[in-house]
């Protein structure tokens, strides 16, 4: 569906935009940044779910929540790969977020051809990255609105959203006051408590460091009812698998020792949020620590 606007018309749609970037004009009139080299921008469907996956592990729940990510994909200008049944393509951005109308303004280039074949479809997927988190959201009701000097791809604002983190992790930082730490029993030796480091943490994983005074553990081991402190306030009891043991040093860990790889399970759904949550807090205020140096 094409709709044209005169300039006040395109004017007022802008102005009723509850969170816009700064020059939807400049978005528009430039094509959008391409996706990192390498990333995987084709959405993911049902059949590629392994039988131990489930959609509802990756969906975020708490409409605040996607509002969130939404508005990170603005601010920062994320390029957005938004594609139809049909094969048709396009890289755009996301400029304007209008939570009272519940609509979403991608920027839309006039010679785009492909543009018309993506609204006549009115059913696409939109896939972006952010970070090292692989976002995924249908569009619905897609309308092409034409203004003067600013055309829009406007959309409903997606009711669900998926995210699937990439395999490798994400680093914290284990040496400030309040490192993340994990409090299990020795598998070999139930009677003695241990109170380790987190190395590195993801969605699938971590890694443990386990000094050299502590007896060894062997890859394959299950380590059962494992809680995991990430911060005062995010609390989670895993099980690991032990997947491989790692003998060299580590510079973020001053003492001598091995790093245990480990996978994970969280308990529940609630769990997976939590863990979800943390590293995209853990992220924001790296980025704020590297921007302030």
């Amino acid at each position: 569906m094409n709709t044209a606007l005169p300039a006040s018309a395109g004017a007022a749609a802008t102005a009723a935009t509850a969170r816009t970037s700064a020059s939807p004009q400049g978005a528009a009139a430039r094509p959008a940044a391409s996706p990192a080299r390498g990333a995987d921008t084709a959405p993911l469907t049902a059949p590629q779910m392994t039988a131990q996956q489930s959609w509802d592990a990756f969906r975020v729940q708490h409409p605040s929540d996607r509002l969130e990510l939404l508005d990170a994909l603005r601010e920062r200008s994320v390029p957005v790969v938004i594609s139809s049944p049909d094969g048709t393509t396009i890289s755009t951005t996301l400029w304007g977020v209008d939570e009272p109308a519940q609509r979403l303004n991608f920027s839309a280039r006039d010679d785009t051809h492909q543009l018309d074949a993506l609204v006549e479809s009115d059913e696409a997927v939109a896939v972006a990255y952010l970070e090292r988190v692989k976002l995924q959201f249908d569009l619905h009701e897609l309308v092409l609105v034409r203004g003067v000097k600013v055309s829009a791809l406007q959309c409903r604002i997606p009711g669900e959203i998926y995210r699937f983190q990439r395999r490798d992790a994400f680093r914290v930082q284990p040496m400030t006051r309040n490192a993340p730490s994990a409090r299990l029993r020795h598998p070999a030796l139930p009677d003695m408590q241990l109170h380790l480091r987190v190395v590195d943490v993801s969605l699938g994983g971590c890694a443990l460091w386990l000094p050299t005074d502590v007896p060894p553990m062997q890859p394959g081991t299950v380590l059962s009812e494992v809680r995991v402190e990430l911060d005062a306030s995010t609390h989670l009891v895993v099980e690991l698998t032990l997947r491989h043991v790692a003998s060299m040093g580590c510079s973020d860990v001053p003492e001598r020792g091995v790093r245990l790889g480990c996978s994970w399970r969280p308990s529940n759904a609630a769990a997976l949020r939590s863990l979800q949550r943390w590293i995209d807090q853990s992220q924001k205020r790296m980025r704020l620590l590297a921007a302030a140096n």
